[in-house]
């Protein structure tokens, strides 16, 4: 762990390009409970961003990097109203504030000494009918993550015009949505340096925006890469479960991380709440291993789907039905 932090302060030496004396709020978008409004985010040094282009994929590499090259500040206090919260050792805040009477988006105002931001709060609607949490590499986006030095170079040298977004899941996406009636949550391993990333190249591909369970990669003298990533991605679908209670939830994934297991250990979790199961088989397609885990769900009487795209979804699914 000592060894990671060093390397980690000295790629922030080579790439950070900014003011350490000036501190910013980066929002992340929150999302709602029964009981509290939570707006996340987190209070970085200032600093400059380029745009990432279609230069060439050295150039966006170098640009990705940057992304990474972040001076977290902790123990800075964040507030919204009466509500407050302090950063942890990375520069992460989670403010729990009350509930009002406001459905869809709801702007946050939070703030720190010298800089304020909003944080958007995403607010179920009262006549959503079901919960979508959708997972994202060869999901949503082309990453080739069932191979890990595929999906390095694909998330490293590409750029915001260039990500191949599926359209088949952008249709998805939205059916299940019905127009924003249903909230749409995205979890995944992929760091939060991606969240402004990720939510460019969703806008570009025209899918709704929605909260994103991301993972945190810090490095710290106590604490290494945070849990597996079966742990996070099962933790971040038992909080949006707890946030809608009454909402069954349609999970999206592929076979090339594990969703199955991942979503069959959820849905064990949580009897009753899980009304579908979706994957596609990206790569060599479903093995063995992914097969067992789909019979194990569909032995708790969820429908499953696996192909290669979600075609065969799509022409099945009416407005209403899910």
């Amino acid at each position: 762990m000592r060894a990671a932090a060093i390397v980690e302060v000295a790629a922030e030496r080579v790439f950070f390009q900014g003011d350490l004396e000036r501190l910013t709020i980066e929002p992340y978008d929150g999302y709602a409970t029964p009981d509290h409004l939570i707006a996340r985010g987190r209070v970085l040094a200032a600093r400059e961003v380029e745009k990432i282009d279609g230069r060439s994929k050295l150039a966006n590499a170098r640009q990705m990097m940057r992304l990474f090259a972040t001076h977290e500040v902790a123990d800075v206090t964040v507030t919204s109203g009466a509500s407050s919260a302090v950063t942890d050792a990375e520069g992460y805040f989670t403010l729990f504030l009350p509930r009002t009477d406001q459905v869809g988006w709801v702007n946050v105002a939070v703030s720190i000494s010298g800089h304020a931001a909003i944080c958007p709060v995403l607010v179920a609607r009262p006549d959503a009918d079901v919960v979508v949490i959708s997972d994202i590499d060869d999901t949503m986006i082309h990453t080739g993550a069932w191979s890990t030095p595929r999906n390095l170079w694909t998330s490293f040298t590409g750029n915001v015009e260039s990500r191949e977004v599926f359209a088949d899941a952008v249709t998805l996406i939205r059916a299940l949505s019905q127009q924003d009636r249903n909230p749409v949550y995205f979890v995944s391993s992929s760091p939060w340096n991606f969240h402004g990333f990720l939510t460019t190249v969703f806008a570009r591909a025209g899918l709704p925006n929605a909260p994103k369970f991301l993972r945190d990669y810090g490095f710290g003298t106590d604490q290494f890469i945070t849990g597996r990533h079966g742990d996070h991605k099962g933790s971040a679908i038992d909080r949006i479960l707890a946030a809608h209670p009454a909402l069954p939830a349609v999970l999206i994934g592929d076979t090339g991380q594990h969703d199955a297991q991942i979503y069959a250990d959820a849905a064990v979790r949580h009897p009753g709440r899980i009304a579908r199961v979706i994957l596609r088989a990206p790569g060599r397609g479903a093995d063995t291993d992914d097969l067992l885990q789909v019979e194990r769900l569909r032995s708790l009487a969820i429908p499953v789907f696996v192909g290669p795209d979600f075609r065969p979804v799509l022409r099945e699914l009416t407005p209403h039905r899910v």
